[in-house]
């Protein structure tokens, strides 16, 4: 039997301590509930490529495990493969171990294998061999987009997000050094994603590489924060107040984000 949390309480939850769109984007990105906010912001979100931050997709949960993974990466390697599995596992099973989110778990796990061992070629052929043996369960998975994305951002990792990094020197080397290591995994991801986007969708967002940047490296926390609002929360009211607060905002910084670049010209083409 799946593990079905009740998550309604949760997003209710999430109304009273936050404005709109405020409470709805939190509720997108940690339980995967529809963008119930005005048309015009679900439009902005859409056109600066973020949509997917907000239905609980594969790439979300690909680049947490990706980013635990590089935040733990001084704990040495097996520390640090188990708290990011640790830290994948919980958080399936905090927002319910549906097949969507438990194939993108899989593929999550999988580039530890890349990420922290540093063995491409043994995590290629493990991530292949997976999509083969989720063939043979239930070929119409292998169909779906959650899983097209999940594949292809776990596959863009792989391939890009673990190249070996030039050391710099210096105040602004450090920033540089820290921007490399923390914005790799989203380049990487979006370079097999964009195309599966584009052809299910026939849309395509020009802004949408730098608008997963400037927004990627508060999903962790975000969702870390959001997950202790609806902990704490459910404890007592007042317990979720400080994660709330600091939940806002990261949320504030999202939205503000989107809204400048949505407003931007020539940056989002439709094909239909």
């Amino acid at each position: 039997m799946d593990y079905l949390p009740d998550t309604t309480f949760f997003t209710s939850l999430y109304r009273v301590y936050l404005p709109e769109p405020h409470a709805s984007l939190l509720s997108g990105i940690i339980f995967g509930e529809k963008l119930n906010s005005s048309k015009a912001f679900y439009n902005a979100v859409k056109i600066t490529g973020l949509l997917h931050i907000v239905v609980l997709s594969g790439i979300n949960i690909t680049l947490l495990g990706a980013l635990v993974g590089i935040f733990t990466r001084g704990l040495g390697k097996r520390a640090s493969a188990i708290i990011t599995i640790f830290s994948i596992v919980i958080f399936v099973l905090f927002v319910g171990a549906d097949p969507p989110i438990t194939r993108a778990a899989i593929m999550g796990v999988l580039t530890l294998i890349s990420i922290v061992y540093e063995r491409k070629t043994l995590a290629l052929y493990t991530l292949f061999l997976s999509g083969v043996i989720i063939a043979f369960i239930k070929t119409e998975w292998l169909t779906t987009v959650s899983f097209q994305l999940s594949f292809g951002a776990t596959l863009g990792i792989m391939l890009f997000g673990n190249s070996s990094l030039r050391e710099r020197k210096g105040i602004l080397g450090t920033l540089l050094n820290y921007l490399e290591q923390e914005l790799r995994p989203t380049l990487a991801a979006q370079v097999i994603t964009t195309p599966i986007i584009f052809w299910y969708f026939k849309e395509i967002s020009l802004i949408a590489p730098l608008a997963n940047i400037v927004v990627s490296f508060v999903m962790p926390p975000l969702m870390v924060f959001g997950i202790l609002t609806a902990v704490l929360g459910k404890i007592h009211v007042s317990l979720g107040l400080i994660p709330a607060y600091i939940s806002y905002g990261l949320l504030q910084y999202v939205i503000v984000s989107i809204d400048m670049m949505a407003r931007l010209p020539y940056i989002f083409f439709r094909f239909s």
